[in-house]
């Protein structure tokens, strides 16, 4: 019973971080393209050095 419940308890540790480590990568998705947008935004402004982000 012991050995069971282990195997069960790794099974859903890895299922969790699994799960985190796809919602990371969405997230990571996210920044990514509002990075981008950044540099599309700010090249329209044209010949202001303005930023639309403070970093």
């Amino acid at each position: 019973m012991g050995p069971l419940l282990l195997v069960l308890l790794l099974a859903l540790l890895l299922f969790g971080f699994g799960f985190a480590v796809k919602l990371l990568w969405w997230i990571a998705l996210v920044v990514l393209v509002i990075w981008l947008l950044g540099f599309v935004f700010r090249a329209a402004e044209g010949g202001r050095r303005r930023r639309w982000y403070r970093w």
